[in-house]
């Protein structure tokens, strides 16, 4: 049997070779999981959250697996900010190939009537507001990817409501509205394709807060859920793709 050649076995090893990958909420949990697999299979990884020193991490981790990966410290709260991210990606790259909005906040589990609404005002703004300035910000380099990759990671309750949950609930249900439209607009032009994934129960710290007397083990862990999201943005899928992620 011929053997196949180099280049052959290495487009098959990293597939995303020459693609760049910008995921938010990237210090840790799903996030950090998702940065490391798309790394893993050769994108150069854009990595985004508040949290400088664990973003240095996984940077680090990246680099030692044999991955490149860029950090970009920032509160997505602050639209000028992401404006200026994306001014310093467009300056650097022609194109983004594929955009994980990941970030989000939990806020305070109450019911409806409780809720503080300073919090859900903050609440909105990072996992719906900031949502729709990043896909602003970075829809023409997602367009000149052709076709470029968004996915939204979202949860159960925002398509199942649950008591307490109603603020967190609602933001998710906001963010699969939002993003579902823009990939309704992009469906015929084929600039962008659009994701909707829920990872399920998975071990975060998020998840620890939301649910403190549940032992983690019992829960898979984030790597399950990026090496997912990695196999999307390399595999390529149609716009209106929605899955949950189980294991």
């Amino acid at each position: 049997m011929t053997e196949q050649p180099n280049t052959d076995r290495d487009q098959a090893a990293r597939p995303l070779a020459g693609r760049l990958v910008l995921v938010t909420g990237a210090s840790r949990g799903i996030g950090a999981a998702t940065a490391e697999a798309v790394a893993l299979m050769g994108a150069h990884v854009i990595l985004t959250a508040r949290t400088t020193a664990d973003m240095e991490a996984v940077e680090e981790r990246i680099h030692a697996a044999g991955g490149s990966a860029t950090i970009a410290p920032l509160d997505l709260t602050d639209g000028e900010s992401i404006g200026r991210l994306a001014t310093a990606v467009g300056g650097r790259w022609q194109q983004l190939d594929a955009l994980v909005l990941n970030a989000a906040t939990l806020g305070t589990l109450s019911a409806v009537p409780a809720i503080d609404p300073k919090e859900f005002a903050r609440l909105l703004t990072l996992n719906v507001g900031a949502q729709q300035a990043l896909i602003a910000a970075f829809d023409p380099m997602l367009r000149a990817a052709r076709p470029g990759r968004l996915i939204a990671v979202t949860s159960s309750v925002g398509a199942t409501p649950r008591a307490f949950w109603g603020a967190y609930g609602a933001s998710k249900a906001a963010l699969e509205t939002l993003v579902a439209a823009y990939g309704e607009e992009n469906r015929n032009l084929g600039g962008v394709h659009v994701a909707i994934v829920d990872p399920g129960a998975t071990r975060t710290t998020m998840r620890a807060r939301a649910f403190p007397g549940e032992d983690p083990q019992t829960v898979k862990d984030p790597a399950v859920v990026g090496a997912r999201i990695a196999a999307l943005i390399a595999n390529g899928f149609e716009t209106g793709h929605r899955e949950r992620v189980d294991g």
